[in-house]
């Protein structure tokens, strides 16, 4: 039930849609309702009425049967077409709020979480989910109410006509009642198995996907079948779960609704030959039985699509509910005016309070438009030191200071639109050259993206491709080189103009050529920054101002090249094996 509250928050906003919807569709359901008693007025009143001429009758039925062509011909259809567009158009729009403010809540979700959730799970209770919960709209909002007031509206004509036959008409409602509330008790829990399970699937076929280089290039394509089948298999046993305990609750529901038909029949019949009832009735009736079980048919229904409705519901509140690891304090401020001296104070981090600190007691204090670089061995804590500076993740203990400022009394969009980061993996969207740019600042011309290009050296081979900036990329960038990826994402940067640079290994997995020309666009983009260098190769950062070796989250060395080299420590160690290497 707080599911179903929550859920109506979204659909306040559009109450009198709905209830303008409820109205057009209660005359649409109306309309029908004079069948039955047509049929008894045209037996009784007219076929049947041996007090009338021919001619009198079929006076009577052309104009009965006109005004009910004007009715069904001219009236209704409209009326039809409103009801569906109205209901539809009230549903997308909920829909669209629903998926607009999840996007928000996945923007502002953190590191943490994306790293321990599958993609593909996300975007299944994104999408999936979220178009289930439209039954909810479209049949517990208006077409739930509707059949309801069909069965009373329906049930009133039918006392007029004949109380006692009424009554045994409903006498299985009873039964109809109890039913429902067993068998679709359980729908629920099954229906959301269900839907985690389909999750699932698709989290694991998006990252096949994503990886499908590798399965061909291990030649793995057999078990990775056989992978797939397992989770394909688990997805079936749940499907087909819901689907046995879903016919057990047709099969039931709907063998009471059946019966009904037949003891109406049955009883009426005898009144009819006892002269109790005339045939015009009793032909009335039947119709009404159809009119009564058919909405009561439709409920049932109803109830399937709402059960999936509530558990997707509950899959979609459940993402909502995520809490961000990384927020705003109430009194936090926009970041301006950003000269660069950055202070780390004591701090200490740990992806996972149980775990081991990666980062421990690290003092270190950086000017404005220095360039420090972090070396040390691959899991020593130079990622994990740059990613807290954004902060991607909040420290343990200890402070990070901007300007003397605490980074955490910054608003943390502001903070980061101060940062420039060029990272070894450049995620390249699957639109134009041009909009990839256009990330570093969307409102540019131009002449500005050009520009930026230039400054990244990346002007010769953008002029290049088939279609210049225009030209797609494809997803992650694939139909680029590593090199001109990187500097894309250098040309996003230049264009963003950041006073403080972050480049984590940004050259490492380039050829010799690509490097040169990186690392050229990078010391140009350096210039007058607050600069930070994660590298592997120690070659390309001799020119930093000083180098940081971190050695199991710790500082275990610092000062220029030359110092360093002097000292014959770790980094001289290093760099020694490097040379001899190369």
């Amino acid at each position: 039930m707080d599911s179903i509250k929550r859920y109506m928050q979204f659909v306040k906003p559009y109450k009198w849609q709905i209830v303008g919807t409820i109205i057009i569709g209660l005359i649409k359901f109306a309309i029908p309702l004079l069948i039955p008693v047509l049929i008894k007025y045209v037996v009784d009143d007219i076929v049947g009425n041996k007090l009338l001429s021919n001619a009198v009758k079929t006076e009577k039925l052309f104009w009965i049967m006109g005004i009910m062509l004007v009715v069904f011909v001219i009236v209704r259809p409209p009326i039809e077409y409103y009801r569906q567009y109205f209901a539809q158009w009230t549903g997308s729009k909920i829909l669209y709020d629903i998926r607009d403010l999840l996007f928000t809540h996945i923007q502002k979700l953190s590191f943490k979480f994306y790293s321990n959730a599958k993609v593909g799970e996300v975007i299944s209770r994104v999408i999936n989910d979220v178009e289930q919960t439209k039954n909810f709209v479209i049949t517990g909002l208006m077409n739930l109410w509707l059949d309801v007031a069909t069965i009373f509206i329906a049930i009133a004509i039918m006392f007029t006509m004949d109380v006692k036959l009424t009554i045994v008409s409903l006498i299985l409602f009873p039964f109809y009642s109890f039913s429902v509330k067993y068998f679709f008790g359980r729908l629920r829990n099954l229906t959301r198995v269900r839907s985690q399970a389909l999750a699932e699937v698709q989290g694991y076929l998006h990252e096949r996907v994503q990886g499908m280089a590798v399965i061909k290039s291990f030649a793995i394509e057999d078990f990775e079948q056989t992978q797939f089948d397992k989770q394909n298999k688990n997805f079936l046993s749940k499907a087909l779960e819901h689907t046995s305990w879903n016919a057990k609750s047709f099969a039931v529901v709907n063998t009471i609704t059946d019966i009904a038909p037949l003891l109406v029949i049955g009883y009426s019949a005898y009144e009819v030959i006892q002269g109790n009832l005339t045939v015009g009735t009793m032909i009335a009736f039947i119709a009404y039985i159809e009119r009564l079980y058919g909405p009561l048919r439709r409920l049932v229904n109803s109830s399937t699509s709402l059960t999936q409705a509530f558990a997707s519901m509950d899959r979609v509140f459940e993402l909502m509910d995520e809490k961000y690891d990384i927020d705003d304090r109430p009194d936090a401020k926009e970041c301006k005016n950003v000269e660069g001296r950055i202070t780390f104070e004591n701090v200490t981090f740990s992806y996972n309070e149980e775990e081991e600190p990666v980062l421990k007691n690290i003092n270190l204090e950086i000017n404005k438009g220095e360039t420090i670089a972090l070396v040390g061995m691959s899991g020593g804590g130079k990622s994990s030191l740059v990613s807290l500076i954004p902060r991607f993740y909040d420290v343990n203990a200890g402070r990070i200071m901007l300007d003397g400022t605490d980074i955490r009394n910054f608003k943390v969009r502001s903070l980061r639109d101060k940062i420039g980061m060029v990272l070894q993996d450049n995620i390249l969207f699957s639109e134009s050259v041009s909009a990839n740019i256009l990330l570093g600042k969307p409102d540019a011309s131009k002449e500005e993206v050009e520009r930026a290009a230039e400054a990244a050296i990346a002007q010769d081979f953008i002029a290049r491709l088939p279609d210049g900036y225009e030209t797609k990329v494809g997803e992650r960038g694939v139909k680029l080189s590593g090199g001109q990826k990187q500097r894309i994402a250098i040309a996003r940067v230049f264009l963003k103009n950041p006073p403080i640079l972050v480049l984590d290994e940004a050259t490492s997995a380039l050829d010799l050529e690509s490097e040169h020309l990186i690392q050229e666009a990078l010391e140009k983009l350096a210039k007058d920054r607050t600069t930070f260098i994660v590298a592997h190769r120690l070659s390309t950062i001799t020119h930093a101002d000083r180098i940081v070796l971190i050695e199991h989250g710790e500082i275990a060395e610092m000062g220029t090249h030359e110092e360093l080299m002097k000292k014959q420590g770790y980094y001289y160690n290093l760099f020694t094996v490097q040379q001899l290497e190369s």
